[in-house]
């Protein structure tokens, strides 16, 4: 069977005001997404703001994951970095940490090829004795990871899977036709509003940052597709869409990403999961018009009363 299936949602890294993480609150997420069900933790993800923190925060978050976590489920890290070298070192600290599998993307800001993308996880491959799962979306790293050197990398065993977040569902329809006879292999989508389709598709799970705030819906979700009721299925996501709408309550006064990810924070302080919704800086947190945006949604879909 896959290495790893299920509900994994990329975790929020809840902040203080000054910017530094919050464990307490982090704490209460990690609870919350295991008192929903879900079938692993992936810390250090875009919805994380990986990028954001350096060495030593990345080394704390991991650990405190994997302590309050205490193994009830796998947990994923983001070792997201430009180059290879710097990938490797985050690699070791993830596996030393308690890391049970790293996510990886291609390099950035240096414009590499497809082949040296195959060299850059080979790399790594051969650094660390961790499972990799390569980790597509082209909006952040500006790169396509091509069906044809996802599948070149996992028929070497380069890599264990894929987090699929480049909106390009025939592509990955593709990975998972040409890797069904590799019966360890699996693929996931990082859409919060095509979980339906793309289990139908034959996908092995979902990374919904949207799980931070509703945990059980995608749980939910989940279940039904497994158990073949398509129809019910179809209308839990349809909830999950109208709860998805929050992302775009600030978009144009702040970026995409803080509009996203600032929307789930908003929404997990509202619900008295976390204690502030403050953005990584440069990013713009949202403000109280905008919060009052997101409460409306959250009680139109059951979430808060």
């Amino acid at each position: 069977m896959p290495l790893f299936t299920g509900v994994v949602p990329p975790v929020v890294t809840p902040l203080h005001a000054d910017f530094t993480v919050d464990f307490a609150s982090f704490t209460r997420t990690i609870e919350n997404l295991l008192d929903g069900g879900v079938h692993g933790l992936f810390v250090l993800g875009s919805t994380s703001e990986v990028v954001f923190h350096d060495e030593a925060a990345r080394r704390a978050i991991i650990e405190h994951a994997v302590k309050v976590n205490n193994g009830r489920v796998p947990i994923f890290a983001g070792v997201i970095d430009p180059t290879t070298d710097r990938v490797i070192n985050h690699a070791r600290i993830a596996r030393s940490a308690g890391a049970d599998a790293i996510v990886v993307t291609a390099p950035f800001y240096a414009r590499t090829s497809q082949p040296e993308i195959g060299d850059h996880f080979r790399y790594i491959k051969d650094a660390v004795d961790i499972p990799i799962i390569a980790y597509d979306i082209p909006v952040c790293v500006h790169v396509k990871l091509e069906r044809r050197t996802t599948v070149g990398l996992a028929g070497e065993g380069a890599i264990a899977g894929i987090k699929d977040s480049s909106g390009d569902d025939g592509n990955l329809r593709y990975v998972l036709k040409d890797m069904a006879n590799d019966p360890k292999f699996f693929g996931m989508t990082g859409s919060e509003i095509l979980v339906d389709s793309v289990l139908a598709m034959g996908a092995h799970g979902v990374v919904p940052g949207l799980a931070n705030v509703d945990p059980h819906g995608y749980v939910k979700l989940w279940n039904l597709m497994q158990a073949g009721d398509h129809a019910a299925a179809r209308l839990e996501q349809e909830r999950l869409l109208k709860l998805f709408e929050m992302v775009w309550i600030s978009l144009g006064r702040t970026s995409a990403g803080s509009a996203g990810v600032g929307a789930f924070k908003t929404a997990m302080r509202s619900l008295g999961i976390i204690a502030s919704n403050t953005m990584a800086r440069p990013q713009r947190s949202l403000n109280d018009e905008e919060t009052a945006k997101v409460e409306i949604i959250l009680r139109d879909v059951g979430l808060l009363r």
